[in-house]
């Protein structure tokens, strides 16, 4: 479907729907386990084991992490999770990525964000083995994306390139700019895009006129964490917006103390102008833990030689 809007295309026809694609990107994931786990005849039947790691109790961490390991059985896979006490120290900590290393029966390992502050988060990914770096942050998967080298993929940029595929198709000679330069997000975007054959411009806060930058983008991905900073009138007529963004914001009208999630870009405005865009909640988050499961079963295949099954 082109993301151009068309006369009469209501504003629920331009709405990505994250959370339904991400339910059938689970479905394929699962027939995938299925395919390698031999009840397809596969010859050496193997289980994709996903290893989570939780320091602490920050509550919404608890909660992602649930869901990670509940989706993981759902599809099939082995979920392993260890809970460590958030006064663990970083020795510690290292000693079970090597341990998980050394496992056979772990293909992934995911150490959530963020750890205690006696912890350095990047001497941790660092330690986790490439060929298990399901989340695509370890600096050799990096390089290897920065290159044009196969690579696992940072989850939430790899899930906005398949809403973008889906909703567009070919995205050659398109012109992408990217609003963000983080190394989660930002950067692993925008060479994604140029491997797509995208025109792509990475700008950020000290961007001279930003929004005249963004008037210029077939795609726009806003991916900075400031609540709706981007409004309607930045966007270039029919472009394609996807919303990385989640921030929670005071909603008073609900009542005291209560809040509710707003993205990068002012939705309403935006949607008056854009050709399509997803929302938020119900885009692009869905999308974060589908693709870990989709790069836990391409890790589980690469470690083993196979072919990677088609999801």
């Amino acid at each position: 479907m082109s993301g151009i809007s068309q006369p009469g295309q209501s504003g629920a026809e331009k709405v990505i729907d994250g959370k339904a694609f991400a339910a059938g990107l689970r479905e394929r994931v699962a027939r995938a386990v299925s395919t390698v786990s031999g009840a397809q005849g596969f010859m050496g039947g193997f289980t994709p084991g996903l290893a989570v790691v939780l320091v602490g109790e920050d509550p919404a961490s608890q909660v992602y992490v649930r869901n990670k390991g509940k989706q993981t059985q759902e599809t099939g896979m082995r979920s392993i999770e260890h809970k460590l006490d958030a006064r663990t120290d970083q020795d510690t900590l290292l000693t079970l990525i090597a341990d998980l290393n050394a496992d056979d029966d772990v293909d992934g390992i995911l150490v959530q964000l963020p750890l205690p502050k006696q912890i350095d988060a990047q001497s941790v990914l660092d330690a986790i083995d490439p060929a298990k770096d399901v989340d695509g942050f370890h600096v050799i998967n990096a390089g290897r994306l920065a290159t044009g080298g196969a690579a696992l993929v940072p989850c939430t940029p790899l899930g906005c390139l398949l809403l973008l595929q889906d909703r567009l198709g070919d995205l050659s000679g398109k012109h992408a700019v990217v609003v963000g330069r983080s190394n989660i997000v930002g950067k692993p975007m925008a060479q994604l895009l140029l491997g797509a054959n995208a025109t792509v411009t990475i700008a950020h806060s000290r961007t001279a006129d930003l929004p005249a930058m963004c008037r210029q983008a077939d795609i726009l991905i806003a991916a900075v964490g400031r609540p709706e900073m981007v409004r309607g009138d930045w966007i270039k007529p029919g472009a394609v917006v996807i919303d990385v963004g989640i921030n929670r914001v005071p909603a008073p009208e609900q009542g005291e103390g209560k809040t509710r999630l707003v993205g990068d870009v002012a939705f309403d405005e935006a949607l008056a102008v854009a050709g399509a865009i997803t929302p938020v909640p119900g885009g692009v988050g869905p999308m974060t833990i589908a693709c870990l499961l989709r790069n836990t079963v391409e890790a589980a295949c690469r470690r083993r030689g196979v072919a990677v099954p088609e999801m």
